[in-house]
């Protein structure tokens, strides 16, 4: 696997990572939906993991990565639709 693909790769983990980290061991979604500066934390994460797929696609499409489109396809809607985010669809 080429060198760059495995950065994507890392980064798409430590995005996983980090959600986990932010949402602790309650993950509440009240919590979440008050809490500004988590969801905003949340979103930016998703946008790396959305454009590290995107980049590994585009060195390899024939990769097979479980809903790809769809996390591209959240990654532009967070970035592009920020006035339309809805937390049940960012939580799920």
């Amino acid at each position: 696997m080429q060198r760059e693909i495995l950065k994507y790769l890392l980064d798409v983990q430590e995005s996983i990572n980090s959600i986990y980290d932010y949402l602790g061991s309650k993950q509440d979604f009240g919590v979440y939906k008050s809490n500004k500066l988590l969801r905003r934390g949340i979103e930016r994460e998703l946008e790396i993991i959305g454009e590290a797929i995107n980049r590994i696609l585009k060195f390899d499409d024939t990769i097979d990565i479980s809903n790809s489109r769809r996390i591209v396809d959240l990654r532009n809607w967070v970035i592009h639709g920020y006035d339309k985010v809805d937390n049940v669809i960012i939580w799920g």
